[in-house]
């Protein structure tokens, strides 16, 4: 019999044109190319681009990242540049987005709402900042250094909103940036957005027609409660919070928009009448939120050049701090007057630019799916990828989480799937292109067996996860070895992931106590000791003798027991032998100490191999008593206090205000509760500080922070 083979859809074919001219573009001098070599390429990016923003404007559904999309019209205004009679009408590059829905009545734009020109690095902005200067100076007769103002670029979905007397009477998309889609009743359901302004009629009259433009967008909590919830009815997952965001306003029953947790930022005015709109982009944002619109809290206005790439490199880092998804910093000449004087070009102002960071996402072709065994036993599946680069990385690997993780989004082998650098470190797969499957993918289910010791794998009761529960178990010793000698642990200098498997696999080391018995001739047998290296190595692990006791709890892998517990039980208990005798009870009445973190630590010392070990390691000489430093402060207003820390403090580091606090006897959390007594905040705080302010909890600058640990 004939066997059919599958054909690629559309959207499969799609992928692997965009990824062939990506690799094109990179590979490409496009300075050098000659006119026909030029016109065939800008050909190719014309179509590709066309059909991708038709995908990403109109169907709401894109197949690439913004940043790969972001590099190809880039590509395509370079040739243009060069030899602009390649410049075509339906060219991306002389057009603000795609068509507007036909299933909302069209909107003209009074004004259109252009896009904006990009940087990618600081050589950009540079670049552009200087231009300005250089087209106000011809227009002025004099030389300028114009003010600018920094926005975060909100990930989300761009809205224009009429309000005529101060009733809001028009909502709109920005569709293809002439014409939108009239969302207005989806648009009222929105809390965020005021109905009448002024809100606070002591503002003064309200204006007889304003555009306020601004972004509608979904909060990172809200959007992960909502993918619960369709999860939960048997419904398809939102991708990201932008999807979510433009999904939802773009839905016909307005009450499905109104269960939405929609939110909005207005960022900047369109045409006013009867308004007095002041002079600068900065006050206009302040006017904005007197009239009772929400404006984004980090909005700067800065007099020099060198602040404002300050502000952008502050913002690459720290943008997982907040609870919404941003992609940039938009850039702009901050008085209007200027503005006025730079006009824009075809779609987009000349007087503000979008500082785009760098991608953190990526498609690629998911090749295999393996499981590796960690230090408590847990299998976890990771997926092998066609490398791809992330953030300037090169990532052939990523984390599925857990088998559930795997099948309820439907991830198969062979599968093109979305790939991102979760807080630009940790590589995962977050979703398939389900659109270019061929046919030919593998559905995957986990092992029923361990991968390293054959043993059946067990899941227990309420957990996700699955467990090797085997003691010999040789992949589970590997990776508790590395972990004991870690920095965070016993901080063995020179011994990572392959000593560690050299000396597992040599029969050397076949429990934590051998390292300390381990001796010269031993080492000098191993591939790669010679005399220097083994003497090193021997001298690093007898000085971890001496680590504190914190270092030694966290190093021995008991389950549910990290670095901030480890320090919270020494806090407790004086030495090893006090907490072995502890009881589940007295364990769990310790703030921060659950009843499972505790029935664990019960249950590691219950086995007698564990507390052999442990008598092993005091006979080795090991420290297992609290060192003076970690002692309790007896007497401080800190201790047993919760605090969180948010933004950046004038004088200490973030690690160095969490050891004061913990060495003063408080604790540090990571997010803001009703337990949280109090949030520390510096420069350009996140949505901690938000929520803090919400829920009514003290706050503290550096300065206070030092007071109340009495330094100051």
């Amino acid at each position: 019999m004939e066997t059919r083979t599958a054909q690629p859809t559309a959207e499969a074919r799609l992928l692997e044109t965009t990824r062939a001219l990506l690799q094109t573009v990179r590979q490409t001098n496009l300075e050098a190319l000659d006119r026909n070599a030029a016109e065939a390429l800008a050909g190719q990016l014309r179509n590709v681009l066309n059909q991708h923003a038709y995908r990403y404007y109109v169907l709401d559904r894109p197949l690439i990242p913004d940043a790969d999309y972001d590099l190809l019209l880039q590509a395509l205004r370079t040739l243009e540049t060069r030899f602009p009679d390649l410049i075509t009408p339906d060219s991306p590059t002389q057009r603000v987005g795609g068509p507007p829905l036909e299933r909302f009545e069209k909107v003209r734009h009074p004004e259109p709402l252009l896009s904006l020109s990009n940087a990618f690095g600081e050589a950009d902005v540079r670049a552009w900042y200087e231009r300005c200067c250089r087209m106000l100076a011809e227009q002025l007769g004099q030389q300028v250094q114009p003010a600018l103002t920094a926005e975060l670029k909100i990930d989300g979905v761009a809205m224009a909103l009429t309000y005529e007397n101060g009733v809001l009477t028009v909502g709109a998309t920005r569709g293809d940036g002439i014409e939108g889609e009239n969302v207005t009743q989806n648009v009222r359901t929105i809390p965020a957005i005021p109905l009448r302004i002024p809100v606070d009629p002591a503002a003064g009259p309200a204006p007889v027609r304003l555009e306020v433009r601004g972004e509608v967008y979904m909060r990172k909590q809200d959007f992960e409660r909502l993918n619960e919830q369709l999860q939960a009815r048997g419904e398809r997952p939102f991708a990201n919070p932008r999807n979510a965001a433009a999904g939802s306003v773009r839905q016909l029953n307005p009450q499905v928009t109104a269960a939405r947790p929609l939110s909005f930022f207005a960022y900047g005015v369109g045409p006013a009448e009867g308004a007095d709109v002041p002079d600068s982009q900065y006050e206009v944002l302040q006017w904005l939120r007197q009239l009772g619109f929400p404006v984004n809290e980090h909005a700067r206005r800065f007099a020099a050049l060198e602040e404002v790439l300050a502000y952008c490199r502050y913002w690459t880092e720290h943008r997982d701090d907040l609870d919404y998804e941003i992609d940039g910093v938009v850039l702009k000449i901050d008085s209007r007057f200027y503005q006025t004087l730079l006009g824009t070009i075809s779609n987009a102002p000349r007087w503000a630019i979008a500082y785009k960071f760098p991608a953190r996402e990526a498609i690629t072709r998911l090749l295999d799916i393996i499981v590796n065994v960690g230090r408590t036993g847990v299998v976890k599946p990771e997926a092998v990828l066609e490398p791809v680069e992330i953030g300037g990385v090169t990532v052939s690997q990523a984390t599925l989480h857990n088998e559930d993780y795997v099948r309820t989004r439907d991830i198969r082998i062979g599968d093109l799937v979305v790939v991102i650098r979760a807080g630009d470190v940790i590589p995962q797969v977050v979703r398939p292109v389900v659109e270019a499957r061929t046919g030919r993918e593998r559905p995957w289910r986990m092992p029923e067996r361990c991968p390293s010791c054959g043993s059946p794998l067990v899941r227990l009761p309420g957990e996700a996860d699955y467990y090797c529960v085997a003691s010999d178990c040789p992949a589970q010793f590997v990776r508790l070895l590395e972990h004991f000698a870690s920095r965070d642990a016993m901080d063995i200098e020179g011994m990572g992931s392959r000593v560690a498997r050299q000396l597992a696999e040599s029969g050397l080391v076949r429990r934590l106590s051998d390292l300390y018995r381990l001796q010269l001739e031993d080492l000098l047998q191993l591939e790669g000791f010679a005399e220097t290296r083994a003497r090193n190595l021997l001298h690093a692990i007898e000085a971890s003798k001496r680590r504190a006791l914190s270092r030694l709890l966290f190093g021995l892998g008991i389950r549910h027991v990290g670095k901030t517990t480890a320090e919270l039980l020494v806090q407790h208990f004086a030495s090893i032998d006090e907490l072995a005798a502890a009881t589940v009870d007295r364990l769990a009445a310790i703030e921060g100490i659950g009843p499972i973190t505790a029935e664990s630590i019960v249950d590691w010392f219950r086995v007698e191999d564990n507390r052999q070990l442990v008598e092993e390691l005091k006979a080795l000489g090991v420290n297992t008593q609290r060192l003076p430093e970690e002692a309790p402060a007896a007497e401080s207003p800190v201790r047993g206090k919760t605090f969180v820390l948010t933004g950046a403090l004038p004088t200490l580091t973030r690690k160095e205000a969490e050891e004061l606090i913990k060495k003063a006897g408080g604790r540090v959390a990571s997010s803001v509760s009703r337990h949280t007594d109090y949030v520390v905040v510096g420069e350009n705080p996140g949505s901690k500080y938000d929520r803090a302010r919400q829920l009514g909890i003290p706050m503290l600058d550096e300065e206070e922070l030092l007071r109340l640990l009495g330094m100051k």
